[in-house]
């Protein structure tokens, strides 16, 4: 992956007269904007786009200083975990290629929080003031606009500028950031971005961001195809016992293959190529089937966790009329890739818009750090995290990692949820995991959460007569 992407460099810059004015005038619209007046002059459309969503629709606070804490759920599953580690690794090159230039490089996933940081040391505590950090949301909802939540509205790379951030703490920040999105389904999962403090970005920056985002899409784009050989073989298997209208759907509701009966069905030439699978994305049609994308998103939150479920709704069919069709999910190893749906048939679990609120999230993930890499953890996983000032360790099955998150407070916010309990102002630990209680000579209680390491957790005198009835000791 990192050979795909070039070196970063961020060339020192000074502000020209041009720059300047430019930057006054963008400042002098903000403050007419964020006090109620219109402005049509001084600022990029993108910009002024996003100033507008800020403003009248998320009702965003101009004189923020600090992006919010992110929601403590996740919405990414294990199947993206590749991603956001290959992610890491070109963030933390990235961190090390504008590190003399006082660049940060920042990492979030597709809700806009923050998974990890690299770069600069001074400007990195200096990011942090604006808790430009793990566990903080850069959404356009929560912090406005910036360079990482404004990448999820536009297509390619998008360049803020000082005043053209929406929230005037933010306004000494220049910021560069892209989307990085799924091929199938066209979401954005993540987003990189490069920033720096009172200086310019170099204009090779959208370039690179460009690049690097093109390289985390290849592999991307290299699963969608084999989810869609893994549809076909599953819609070839289903063909031989099905007599009407049967295709095969990606996660997005597109067609990877159809029968004879399902493209006249649907109005597609006999030669399309779903006749004979779509691997590629771009090939796939689009069914005129508004409610379609809707249903097979309700459809994949139920079958992930039972891959034997099936569902049917009514849909509306432009040669047939309203008519039942029902859902099987495709999955490999364990993964939901794919639908078949077969038209006509009335089976299972019925579609109602009223149950969708009921599906199951996604298994929850901590964000941990480890060469240079992310590593995605679940709780379980976890015996007891140990705080070091503002700094996080996990101790975990699979070694001691780096939080992600800064602050022990943080970690517990996320944690609690999951069993684990604050023991002592530098230790949490997961109560699932403990294995051995210790009684020290003066009454001391020390938890054991692996007998096979000598590792063990003191429980402070505070802490003690929750801890010993939890644990029922």
């Amino acid at each position: 992956m990192a050979g795909l992407v070039p070196p970063l460099e961020i060339a020192p810059s000074t502000p020209g007269g041009d720059a300047l004015t430019s930057t006054s005038a963008v400042a002098k619209a903000w403050e007419a904007f964020a006090t109620g007046d219109d402005v049509t002059a001084s600022v990029r459309p993108e910009i002024l786009a996003s100033w507008y969503r800020c403003r009248d629709q998320y009702e965003v606070d101009p004189g923020l200083d600090a992006a919010p804490p992110a929601p403590g759920h996740h919405d990414h599953g294990p199947d993206n975990d590749v991603i956001f580690t290959q992610l890491g690794g070109l963030g933390a090159l990235a961190g090390r290629d504008v590190e003399l230039d006082g660049g940060v490089v920042a990492v979030t996933d597709g809700t806009g929080r923050i998974l990890g940081t690299w770069g600069d040391p001074s400007t990195r505590r200096r990011a942090e003031m604006s808790n430009m950090a793990p566990w903080s949301s850069w959404s356009e909802k929560a912090t406005g606009t910036n360079g990482m939540g404004t990448s999820f509205e536009v297509a390619g790379p998008v360049t803020v500028t000082g005043p053209e951030h929406w929230c005037e703490g933010l306004h000494q920040w220049d910021c560069a950031g892209i989307a990085i999105r799924d091929v199938v389904t066209g979401s954005a999962i993540a987003s990189i971005n490069i920033s720096r403090w009172g200086a310019t970005l170099s204009e090779q920056v959208p370039t690179w961001l460009r690049t690097a985002a093109a390289g985390i899409e290849q592999e991307i784009h290299r699963r969608a195809v084999g989810e869609a050989r893994r549809a076909v073989a599953a819609f070839k298997q289903e063909r031989t016992d099905s007599t009407g209208p049967l295709v095969a759907l990606d996660r997005g509701g597109k067609i990877i293959a159809a029968n004879a009966a399902a493209l006249a069905m649907l109005r597609l030439p006999g030669d399309a190529p779903a006749s004979r699978g779509a691997l590629e994305p771009g090939e796939r049609s689009c069914p005129e089937i508004p409610e379609l994308d809707d249903v097979v998103r309700w459809a994949a939150s139920r079958a992930a966790q039972n891959p034997q479920w099936s569902g049917y709704a009514q849909l509306g069919v432009a040669a047939e009329g309203t008519m039942p069709a029902t859902l099987r999910p495709i999955t490999e190893a364990n993964r939901v890739v794919g639908m078949l749906c077969a038209f006509g048939l009335q089976e299972g679990e019925p579609y109602g818009r009223a149950g969708e609120g009921a599906a199951v999230p996604m298994p929850p993930r901590v964000i941990g750090i480890r060469n240079d890499r992310l590593v995605l953890l679940a709780p379980s996983e976890i015996r007891y995290a140990e705080a070091d000032r503002n700094t996080v360790w996990l101790s975990t099955d699979r070694g001691r990692i780096l939080a992600a998150t800064r602050g022990l407070d943080h970690v517990d916010q996320a944690l609690t949820r999951h069993g684990f309990r604050r023991v002592h102002r530098r230790f949490l630990v997961n109560l699932r995991r403990v294995a051995e209680v210790e009684r020290g000579t003066k009454g001391e209680l020390f938890l054991v959460t692996d007998p096979r390491v000598p590792e063990t957790v003191p429980v402070s005198r505070r802490h003690a007569p929750e801890i010993r009835r939890l644990l029922g000791v």
